[in-house]
């Protein structure tokens, strides 16, 4: 018995239920707000794009999957998922959160500028979860580290500060991969595979460097603006400068003594 070749209408009804499997297996789970981020710290210009327009974060506001979030010249940002890890958010950055949902382990994409990820860990529980850049990925379980992306030639750098993470080239054939461990630190560059660049062992030093580079962001982000000064010592008001003012206006000679009187 012959089969009826089914009508164009059926076959466009087939097509449409298909392409609708096709786009709900990749939409967002119903409990998707779990895996969205919460601002818990924020000073300067933070912002997020949202139907192309930028709309500036708050502490308690939501990042939600394949957002783009975006710091000014003076932007910090702290961000938690529920998990407890969290990523913080330098100045002059372009951050993707969570770009390829249903793949919640691709945790952020760096485009450009500085971002520390903290990554909880369990006991021996692994939580493995990915870090992407234009030049590398870095898979980490539980871990610290900071990643810097070049806005010139998308370089990327890696420094450990706890734990370990797994590097890749993002664009050259992957072989072994490097891993780095505490004080750890590589560059990633372009069209250089990874076993051309040694290891940075025991950055002490740069360590320090930028911690003291957070502690002076954090102090100028965070210090309250005002339109001007508080005059004289101790904060009295008056007109005289302040202590070591070299340019305070002497005071007026004293008069002349009075004429000796007449014999």
């Amino acid at each position: 018995m012959t089969r009826a070749p089914l009508a164009l209408p059926a076959k466009l009804s087939l097509l449409t239920v298909a392409a609708s499997l096709v786009c709900l297996a990749q939409l967002p789970p119903s409990d998707a707000v779990n895996y969205a981020a919460k601002v818990i710290t924020q000073t300067g210009q933070v912002s997020v794009i949202k139907d192309v327009q930028p709309w500036a974060l708050s502490v308690g506001d939501t990042v939600n999957v394949r957002d783009l979030i975006i710091t000014g010249v003076d932007g910090h940002a702290i961000l938690q998922v529920s998990d407890g890890s969290t990523f913080e958010v330098f100045p002059n950055s372009r951050v993707v959160f969570r770009k390829n949902p249903p793949n919640w382990k691709d945790f952020i994409d760096v485009l450009v500028g500085r971002v520390r990820v903290h990554i909880e860990h369990f006991g021996n529980v692994p939580n493995p979860n990915r870090v992407l850049t234009p030049t590398a990925v870095i898979s980490v379980r539980g871990t610290t580290f900071d990643v810097s992306v070049d806005d010139d030639d998308e370089t990327t750098f890696i420094e450990v500060e706890e734990g370990a993470v797994d590097v890749q080239h993002a664009l050259l054939p992957r072989g072994e991969g490097k891993t780095l461990t505490t004080g750890e630190s590589l560059h990633v560059y372009r069209s250089e595979p990874l076993e051309a660049h040694m290891i940075n062992k025991g950055s002490l030093a740069r360590q320090v460097m930028h911690s003291m580079v957070d502690a002076v962001i954090t102090v100028a982000t965070r210090m309250p603006r005002s339109g001007g000064g508080v005059g004289g010592v101790g904060g009295s008001g008056g007109t005289g400068g302040a202590v070591g003012d070299t340019t305070k206006t002497p005071p007026p000679p004293p008069p002349p003594p009075p004429p000796p009187p007449l014999p």
